[in-house]
């Protein structure tokens, strides 16, 4: 019997646009996971923040959603959800996790009901497709429980430290029951900031802080910036998306 936590990861951000990085992101969070013998990493989503969320230079959930969907096209285990961003307002992170939980949980239950209703009249389960409708999480083994974790760089990790910006029993929530995969950049010491912080050290082994050792800068503000600027920013973002960028005349100095 596989002992090990099923695990799928969530990144929520702008992805203004999607890089390379943020998917390296996935690859990284995975593999340490795995490494570390306790989890097993079932599928990822990445979710793009609602318009309502008012950051700066932000274009709208139309074209970074379709921007995410190109990127992922050959990935066979990561996965596009629009739900944050197609609601009215801007949600907040801890709502999002909660969400997709409640999602996964549901499909989980109807499942393993289904199985045992198989299995009960003596039908090949193994063949058997399960009825479920649901884009994003079909490719995924959903018979077994699966626990939610957020994906993030360490730049959101710090955020927590910045005045009104986090509701402190939603750091609390999100770092206490989904935890975090927290990847670092040059620069950072999340670990220092998880032990100066009396929320994030009480919920310490909920934190799997993941060394990049391949250091990559990549940042969506700085592609932004080239673009406006008219330069080259060819293998630093997927070519579809690139593609995609120029088809509908994105960040040009001409929309500043």
């Amino acid at each position: 019997m596989n002992s090990k936590t099923r695990i799928l990861l969530l990144s929520c951000g702008s992805f203004n646009p999607i890089t390379h990085m943020h998917l390296r992101l996935f690859e990284l969070a995975k593999d340490f996971l795995q490494n570390t013998g306790r989890f097993q990493v079932v599928g990822g989503i990445m979710s793009p923040v609602n318009d309502a969320y008012k950051k700066k230079d932000l274009i709208s959930a139309k074209h970074r959603c379709e921007m995410v969907d190109l990127a992922l096209q050959a990935n066979d285990w990561v996965k596009l959800d629009c739900w944050e961003s197609d609601q009215e307002s801007w949600t907040p992170t801890v709502k999002v996790l909660e969400y997709h939980q409640n999602i996964l949980n549901s499909i989980t239950n109807t499942n393993n009901i289904q199985i045992s209703a198989a299995k009960k009249q003596k039908l090949d389960v193994e063949n058997m497709n399960a009825v479920n409708n649901n884009e994003q999480v079909k490719d995924w083994d959903l018979t077994q429980p699966v626990h939610l974790m957020l994906l993030c760089g360490a730049d959101l990790l710090e955020s927590f430290n910045v005045p009104d910006l986090w509701d402190s029993a939603d750091i609390a929530h999100i770092v206490g029951k989904f935890g975090l995969v927290v990847i670092t950049r040059s620069g950072s010491n999340p670990q220092r900031f998880v032990y100066e912080s009396d929320i994030l050290s009480k919920f310490q082994n909920n934190i799997h802080i993941v060394t990049e050792w391949i250091p990559n800068e990549i940042s969506s503000t700085n592609i932004r910036r080239a673009l406006r600027r008219g330069n080259s920013v060819k293998y630093l973002i997927p070519d579809a998306v690139l593609r995609y960028i120029k088809e509908h005349d994105l960040y040009s100095s001409n929309n500043v």
